[in-house]
């Protein structure tokens, strides 16, 4: 009996100790000149509006591979691979990590190592740090949109009425042949059966006030250019005489506004070599104002390779 229970308190134990959640780490990245930032861990975007002091919470493996992308594009991007979460013992820790620009060149950005302090399951952090818990699904970013329907619509009543004013109106049974026939005969005076049909239509204009949630459009959510200003620098993207500097020239009229995807396609279109294209449709994901069409950009390369390295580009922004 003894070794009954000893068995079942084993397996209780074990189950227990099984079930429970392993240990984890936190990371926190701030700015320290105040640069919006993205930050991408083994290739999975954290946050997708850009911060400036961000702090991801339990993260359960010791490394991680960094991407750090600015909204400023002219800051060029960090990658940090192995960023420690766990020490070489394998206990995690609270880590921090401070983002700086260089001294010597302003577009340089760098980010070391700064601080790491136990893991404390009551820590609550200060309230100007976007906190993200990793492993759970971001919320879809949406906005709120007044739709006005109808209610009722439009009703017809159809009466009608039979009146008499006066004369004869008989009503005879007539056998020809084995036939019944009904004949109605009218004393033919100007008088008789008047039969009137009134038709009444009624329309109802009410409407009732209906408030959805739709997703947020890319580009925060503004219009693309007009067709004026984007025939516009189309055209003096094509006139510049080499292909390196019509990609920098696209980069920088897209980087000041937003554009549709057969905009983006057009001047993608532009650069002879697919390396351009892929480089620019890239850059452009972020000021399209409809991600979700992005798809059709597959069609302008020749290569599938492209293709597939565009696709994870976007599924990793996403």
């Amino acid at each position: 009996m003894i070794r009954k229970i000893t068995l079942l308190a084993f397996l209780l134990i074990s189950s227990i100790s099984f079930s429970q959640i392993g240990p984890v780490g936190h990371l926190t990245i701030f700015s320290e000149d105040g640069d919006r930032f993205t930050l991408i861990l083994n290739g999975e975007v954290i946050n997708d509006t850009p911060q400036t002091n961000l702090r991801v919470e339990d993260l359960n493996q010791p490394y991680y591979n960094a991407k750090i992308r600015f909204e400023d594009k002219t800051l060029a991007d960090i990658s940090k691979n192995n960023l420690m979460i766990a020490d070489v013992d394998g206990i995690f820790s609270d880590v921090t990590y401070k983002i700086r620009r260089d001294k010597n060149n302003r577009t340089k950005m760098k980010m070391n190592y700064f601080s790491a302090i136990p893991v404390q399951p009551d820590f609550i952090p200060p309230s100007n740090v976007h906190v993200v818990h990793y492993g759970q699904p971001r919320p879809v970013a949406t906005q709120q949109v007044i739709v006005q329907q109808p209610v009722g619509g439009v009703s017809q009543t159809t009466t009608t009425t039979t009146t008499q004013t006066g004369g004869t109106n008989v009503g005879v049974g007539v056998n020809i042949g084995g036939v019944n026939m009904g004949i109605s005969i009218n004393d033919g005076m100007g008088t008789g059966v008047i039969t009137q049909t009134t038709t009444t239509t009624t329309t109802n204009n009410s409407s009732q006030v209906i408030v959805v949630d739709e997703p947020i459009r890319g580009c925060g959510g503004r219009s693309c250019m007009t067709s004026s200003n984007f025939n516009a620098a189309l055209a003096t993207i094509k006139k510049q005489n080499f292909e390196d500097t019509q990609l920098k020239t696209a980069k920088q009229v897209i980087a000041a506004n937003c554009l549709n995807v057969d905009q983006i396609i057009q001047i993608a279109n532009t650069f002879s070599f697919e390396d351009n294209k892929l480089e620019f449709a890239k850059f452009a994901y972020d000021y399209c104002i409809e991600p979700r069409n992005y798809f059709k950009l597959n069609g302008i390369f020749s290569f599938s390779s492209n293709v597939d390295e565009l696709s994870d580009y976007v599924q990793s922004r996403q």
